[in-house]
């Protein structure tokens, strides 16, 4: 069975250095009639997990480690099954353990019963995601590729079998992606977004985690005029 996109749009609020921003974010659910990988669950488990409906969820993949891409990520790998052994592996880069490492301490913290305090604390990804590293989905091959800026583990995924680009909190349209226009270390990032967008197709689709689609050649375009943000942020 071929596989497809499906993308489900949920809205939250997400603090970084006590500041609060509204993010709408984009979740993908790539697969076929029978099994589907997610990237990049945010906010509400209910909406995803309805748009998966009775098929198996085979991974969730996380481009980034900031806590809006965590805080449904253990409900939507558990898809409804109590037996955590029944559950998705969830995948993230190992540089953004620090956050994730962060954000389930904080949960921790607020829990009463010890025993479930530990089991937050202890929590880690299934699968640490690497540069190269391929997920194969209903016929189609899911390529990673390291981008770091956004975030240390921020990642980008390839599909070309499905002709996109899944750029995560890397890349938006128009801009680099960021949160509430805050980047943490953006020359970096910029690096990354030319390193990532120079050898690819430009007509092949990009799917960012917030805001509308783009193409490679849409962003490749417009990758050096962001060298004033660079400076900018300096």
């Amino acid at each position: 069975m071929d596989a497809r996109i499906e993308q489900v749009v949920t809205s939250g609020t997400l603090t970084l250095d006590d500041t609060e921003y509204d993010v709408e974010n984009n979740t993908y659910i790539v697969g076929d009639d029978d099994e589907v990988i997610v990237i990049d669950p945010a906010y509400d488990a209910e909406a995803i997990l309805k748009e998966v409906g009775d098929r198996e969820v085979m991974a969730v993949i996380l481009t980034d480690g900031n806590e809006h891409h965590l805080n449904v990520v253990l409900e939507v790998a558990a898809a409804g099954e109590e037996d955590e052994d029944d559950w998705a592996p969830i995948a993230m880069h190992r540089a953004d353990r620090l956050l994730w490492r962060d954000y389930f301490g904080r949960l921790a913290k607020e829990e009463e019963d010890e025993d479930d305090a530990k089991a937050l604390r202890s929590l880690e990804p299934d699968i640490w995601l690497e540069d190269g590293g391929v997920f194969e989905i209903g016929e189609a091959q899911l390529e990673v590729v390291h981008t770091p800026g956004n975030t240390p583990g921020s990642v980008c995924v390839i599909s070309e079998q499905l002709g996109v680009l899944f750029s995560g909190d890397t890349l938006h349209r128009g801009r680099p992606g960021s949160i509430g226009g805050v980047y943490e270390d953006l020359r970096k990032q910029l690096n990354s977004i030319g390193a990532l967008l120079t050898p690819l197709p430009k007509d092949l689709k990009v799917l960012p985690a917030q805001g509308e689609e783009t193409t490679v050649g849409d962003e490749d375009a417009r990758w050096e005029t962001w060298g004033s943000l660079a400076n900018e942020d300096d």
